[in-house]
């Protein structure tokens, strides 16, 4: 069950980051077109700095999306930088879904916690040690007397 979890956890990142690239294509075309200043600062500035974060966010989705999915296909566990970067993508993940309740509504929100369950999911399944040949389901064998 752990293989296609992580397999749709890979799926579904790598739709968020073009989601993500899109929404911020948006702002930044709306900010480059008000030709209006926010607190004193230049549109354009504005307009470069929303398109740089949509290009970084969507890179960092989809670098989440390649080790879920390198865990995946391997049904092996992602080494030590592999997990942080998985970890830190779900506190994100969860961060984010407290914040768009407000803000966007709860089908936002339900994303986002939809998101957060399958990363859970792959870190938990694939947990440090986590080998494929591990017999995970199979009884132990009682220890010799």
């Amino acid at each position: 069950m752990r293989r296609p979890v992580a397999i749709v956890t890979a799926l579904v990142l790598f739709g968020e980051a073009v989601g993500i690239v899109l929404i911020n294509a948006v702002l930044a075309t709306v900010a480059e077109n008000q030709n209006m200043s926010l607190a004193g600062l230049d549109p354009d500035v504005m307009s470069t700095g929303t398109w740089v974060m949509g290009g970084v966010s969507g890179l960092l989705l989809v670098l989440c999306g390649l080790l879920a999915l390198t865990a995946g296909i391997r049904d092996r566990t992602p080494g030590r930088a592999g997990r942080i970067v998985l970890i830190g993508c779900a506190v994100v993940h969860g961060v984010l879904g407290a914040v768009t309740v407000g803000l966007v509504g709860w089908w936002a929100f339900a994303f986002m916690m939809t998101v957060l369950a399958l990363l859970v999911f792959t870190l938990l399944a694939y947990g440090p040690g986590t080998r494929a040949d591990d017999g995970v389901g199979e009884e132990a064998a009682p220890a010799a007397a």
